[in-house]
């Protein structure tokens, strides 16, 4: 892992995905190495072989598999969390919409470099030598600023 100064943690270039729809091959700056089998050593509630953890939030040990999910894979899965299951339609509907704008349009709503909701990169990306496939959209709080930026005419259901 390369060492950064605090200064350099955090740039445009950390902040901003790849757009996937621009590139004709694998960048070397997202190539990864080898698949850590140390990834292989967490357990999930009931399903062993799921890639990513399933964690039951039902279960008398939820809390240690929580802790072993973030510490071995950084994202997880949860069951019986109570929220209801339109609510949770909404949210992959909406979620879906967002992500099929293009990637110049996702950008009108790019987090900043001190910022820490918006469109871009995890803020983790900076600490790894390579980049992240990844790009998400971070919300605290009310996201009806970004939805009138990205949808002008449609962002009343964001109240």
């Amino acid at each position: 892992m390369t060492t950064h100064s605090k200064s350099d943690l955090l740039t445009d270039d950390h902040i901003t995905p790849i757009d996937f729809e621009s590139i004709d091959g694998f960048p070397e700056s997202h190539l990864w190495s080898q698949f850590d089998e140390s990834l292989n050593k967490i357990q999930t509630h009931d399903l062993k072989d799921s890639l990513i953890p399933v964690i039951d939030l039902a279960s008398p040990n939820a809390k240690t598999l929580i802790s072993q999910a973030c510490e071995t894979w950084g994202v997880f899965q949860v069951v019986n969390h109570g929220v209801p299951f339109e609510l949770v339609k909404k949210v992959e509907s909406e979620s879906r919409r967002l992500f099929a704008l293009t990637n110049h349009e996702k950008c009108k709503v790019l987090r900043s470099v001190d910022g820490a909701t918006g469109y871009g990169s995890p803020k983790l990306s900076p600490f790894f030598d390579k980049r992240m496939w990844h790009e998400g959209f971070t919300i605290m709080g009310s996201c009806v600023d970004d939805a009138k930026v990205l949808w002008p005419h449609e962002y009343q259901r964001f109240w």
